[in-house]
Protein backbone atom coordinates (compact mmCIF):
# COMPACT_ATOMS: atom_id res chain seq x y z
CA UNK A 1 0.00 0.00 0.00
CA UNK A 2 2.84 2.68 0.56
CA UNK A 3 4.23 1.83 -2.07
CA UNK A 4 0.94 2.50 -4.18
CA UNK A 5 0.45 5.65 -2.32
CA UNK A 6 4.64 7.16 -2.99
CA UNK A 7 3.97 6.21 -6.63
CA UNK A 8 0.85 8.25 -6.53
CA UNK A 9 2.68 11.10 -4.43
CA UNK A 10 5.66 10.88 -6.86
CA UNK A 11 2.97 11.38 -10.06
CA UNK A 12 0.98 14.26 -8.65
CA UNK A 13 4.31 15.93 -8.04
CA UNK A 14 5.78 15.67 -11.28
CA UNK A 15 2.42 16.61 -12.68
CA UNK A 16 2.55 20.14 -10.54
CA UNK A 17 5.83 20.21 -11.64
CA UNK A 18 5.11 20.31 -15.31
CA UNK A 19 2.14 22.28 -15.22
CA UNK A 20 4.42 24.80 -13.52
CA UNK A 21 7.06 24.63 -15.65
CA UNK A 22 4.75 25.08 -18.42
CA UNK A 23 3.49 27.73 -17.02
CA UNK A 24 6.13 29.91 -16.63
CA UNK A 25 7.83 28.92 -19.92
CA UNK A 26 4.51 30.04 -21.72
CA UNK A 27 4.67 33.90 -20.01
CA UNK A 28 8.66 33.89 -20.52
CA UNK A 29 8.53 33.00 -23.53
CA UNK A 30 10.14 35.23 -26.48
CA UNK A 31 6.68 34.96 -28.06
CA UNK A 32 5.00 38.01 -28.29
CA UNK A 33 2.29 37.89 -25.49
CA UNK A 34 -1.45 38.24 -26.15
CA UNK A 35 -3.40 38.00 -29.85
CA UNK A 36 -3.71 40.09 -32.87
CA UNK A 37 -6.09 42.73 -32.70
CA UNK A 38 -7.44 45.66 -34.69
CA UNK A 39 -8.57 48.36 -32.70
CA UNK A 40 -9.00 51.89 -32.87
CA UNK A 41 -6.89 54.46 -31.30
CA UNK A 42 -7.55 57.72 -29.93
CA UNK A 43 -7.29 59.58 -32.71
CA UNK A 44 -9.95 57.56 -34.55
CA UNK A 45 -6.77 55.63 -36.25
CA UNK A 46 -6.36 51.52 -36.99
CA UNK A 47 -3.72 49.96 -34.42
CA UNK A 48 -3.17 46.65 -34.38
CA UNK A 49 -0.74 44.55 -32.47
CA UNK A 50 2.07 45.52 -34.48
CA UNK A 51 2.41 48.58 -32.14
CA UNK A 52 3.62 46.57 -29.50
CA UNK A 53 6.64 45.58 -31.40
CA UNK A 54 10.18 47.64 -32.01
CA UNK A 55 9.78 49.25 -28.71
CA UNK A 56 9.49 48.43 -25.29
CA UNK A 57 5.87 48.75 -24.15
CA UNK A 58 3.46 49.04 -21.33
CA UNK A 59 -0.17 48.35 -21.34
CA UNK A 60 -3.14 49.38 -19.03
CA UNK A 61 -6.50 48.08 -18.84
CA UNK A 62 -8.75 49.87 -17.86
CA UNK A 63 -12.07 52.73 -18.30
CA UNK A 64 -12.57 56.20 -18.16
CA UNK A 65 -15.59 56.05 -16.05
CA UNK A 66 -13.36 54.19 -13.43
CA UNK A 67 -13.23 56.78 -10.16
CA UNK A 68 -10.21 55.84 -8.53
CA UNK A 69 -7.96 52.84 -9.99
CA UNK A 70 -7.63 53.88 -13.55
CA UNK A 71 -6.51 57.71 -13.16
CA UNK A 72 -4.33 57.05 -10.30
CA UNK A 73 -2.52 54.27 -12.33
CA UNK A 74 -2.25 56.88 -15.57
CA UNK A 75 -1.05 59.89 -13.33
CA UNK A 76 1.65 57.43 -11.86
CA UNK A 77 2.50 55.67 -15.08
CA UNK A 78 3.15 59.20 -16.93
CA UNK A 79 5.25 60.47 -13.97
CA UNK A 80 7.15 57.72 -13.92
CA UNK A 81 7.94 58.04 -18.02
CA UNK A 82 8.31 61.78 -17.36
CA UNK A 83 11.23 60.96 -14.22
CA UNK A 84 12.64 58.31 -16.27
CA UNK A 85 13.40 61.22 -19.14
CA UNK A 86 15.33 60.35 -22.49
CA UNK A 87 16.01 56.82 -20.72
CA UNK A 88 12.41 56.08 -20.89
CA UNK A 89 11.74 57.97 -24.97
CA UNK A 90 11.61 54.36 -26.52
CA UNK A 91 8.87 53.55 -24.08
CA UNK A 92 5.33 53.33 -25.77
CA UNK A 93 2.72 53.59 -23.76
CA UNK A 94 -1.28 52.31 -24.19
CA UNK A 95 -4.45 52.13 -22.28
CA UNK A 96 -6.98 50.05 -23.42
CA UNK A 97 -10.47 50.22 -22.45
CA UNK A 98 -12.33 47.43 -20.53
CA UNK A 99 -15.88 49.72 -21.35
CA UNK A 100 -16.31 49.98 -25.23
CA UNK A 101 -19.39 50.81 -24.58
CA UNK A 102 -19.12 54.22 -23.14
CA UNK A 103 -15.35 54.67 -24.00
CA UNK A 104 -15.78 55.89 -27.94
CA UNK A 105 -13.02 57.71 -29.74
CA UNK A 106 -14.18 61.39 -28.38
CA UNK A 107 -14.46 60.07 -25.19
CA UNK A 108 -11.11 57.81 -24.90
CA UNK A 109 -9.16 61.39 -26.40
CA UNK A 110 -10.10 63.40 -24.34
CA UNK A 111 -9.67 61.17 -21.08
CA UNK A 112 -6.34 60.49 -21.88
CA UNK A 113 -5.07 63.56 -23.13
CA UNK A 114 -6.06 65.22 -19.76
CA UNK A 115 -3.44 63.16 -18.65
CA UNK A 116 -0.87 62.46 -20.96
CA UNK A 117 0.77 63.32 -24.13
CA UNK A 118 2.96 59.63 -23.77
CA UNK A 119 -0.15 57.42 -23.24
CA UNK A 120 -2.17 56.31 -26.40
CA UNK A 121 -6.05 55.41 -25.75
CA UNK A 122 -7.21 52.27 -27.50
CA UNK A 123 -10.90 50.78 -27.99
CA UNK A 124 -13.38 49.48 -30.56
CA UNK A 125 -16.19 46.90 -31.32
CA UNK A 126 -17.47 45.65 -27.98
CA UNK A 127 -16.32 42.27 -29.47
CA UNK A 128 -13.04 42.70 -30.31
CA UNK A 129 -12.16 44.21 -27.26
CA UNK A 130 -13.31 41.38 -25.50
CA UNK A 131 -11.10 39.02 -27.58
CA UNK A 132 -8.00 41.30 -26.86
CA UNK A 133 -9.19 41.22 -23.13
CA UNK A 134 -9.30 37.88 -23.25
CA UNK A 135 -5.97 36.67 -25.11
CA UNK A 136 -4.33 39.04 -23.06
CA UNK A 137 -5.51 36.98 -19.91
CA UNK A 138 -7.41 40.06 -18.03
CA UNK A 139 -9.98 39.58 -16.00
CA UNK A 140 -12.76 42.45 -16.69
CA UNK A 141 -16.60 42.53 -16.05
CA UNK A 142 -19.87 44.43 -16.17
CA UNK A 143 -20.99 45.11 -12.59
CA UNK A 144 -24.83 46.36 -12.40
CA UNK A 145 -25.33 48.90 -9.95
CA UNK A 146 -28.39 50.49 -7.42
CA UNK A 147 -29.43 52.57 -10.00
CA UNK A 148 -29.35 51.30 -13.30
CA UNK A 149 -25.77 52.04 -14.20
CA UNK A 150 -22.59 50.01 -13.90
CA UNK A 151 -19.58 49.63 -13.05
CA UNK A 152 -16.24 47.84 -14.15
CA UNK A 153 -14.52 45.41 -12.43
CA UNK A 154 -10.91 44.77 -14.27
CA UNK A 155 -7.34 43.74 -13.68
CA UNK A 156 -5.24 46.49 -12.42
CA UNK A 157 -1.73 45.89 -13.23
CA UNK A 158 0.41 47.53 -15.81
CA UNK A 159 1.74 44.94 -18.35
CA UNK A 160 5.22 45.12 -19.56
CA UNK A 161 6.09 44.08 -22.80
CA UNK A 162 9.70 43.80 -24.33
CA UNK A 163 10.86 44.96 -28.83
CA UNK A 164 9.47 42.16 -29.34
CA UNK A 165 6.46 42.01 -27.59
CA UNK A 166 6.57 39.06 -25.40
CA UNK A 167 5.73 39.41 -21.31
CA UNK A 168 8.51 41.38 -19.42
CA UNK A 169 6.20 41.93 -16.14
CA UNK A 170 3.42 43.85 -14.39
CA UNK A 171 3.52 46.91 -12.12
CA UNK A 172 0.76 46.20 -9.74
CA UNK A 173 -1.54 48.73 -8.90
CA UNK A 174 -0.21 50.39 -5.83
CA UNK A 175 2.89 49.27 -5.99
CA UNK A 176 6.10 51.13 -4.83
CA UNK A 177 7.42 54.03 -6.98
CA UNK A 178 10.80 53.12 -6.81
CA UNK A 179 10.16 49.43 -7.77
CA UNK A 180 7.70 50.62 -10.20
CA UNK A 181 11.03 52.79 -11.59
CA UNK A 182 13.02 50.29 -11.40
CA UNK A 183 10.90 47.53 -13.67
CA UNK A 184 10.50 51.09 -16.11
CA UNK A 185 14.06 51.40 -16.55
CA UNK A 186 14.92 47.37 -16.97
CA UNK A 187 11.78 47.46 -19.56
CA UNK A 188 13.67 50.21 -21.31
CA UNK A 189 16.95 48.50 -21.49
CA UNK A 190 15.67 45.45 -22.91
Amino acid sequence: MRVVLYGILVLLAAAVGYLTLSWYAEINSSEAYGGPFTLTDQNGNTITEQAFRGHPTTVFFGFTNCPEVCPTTLFELDGWLRELGDEGKDIRSYFVSVDPERDTVDVLGQYISNVSDRIIGITGEPGKVAEMIKDFRIYAKKVPLDDGDYTMDHSASIILLDRDGAFFGTIAYGEDSSTALAKLKRLAAS
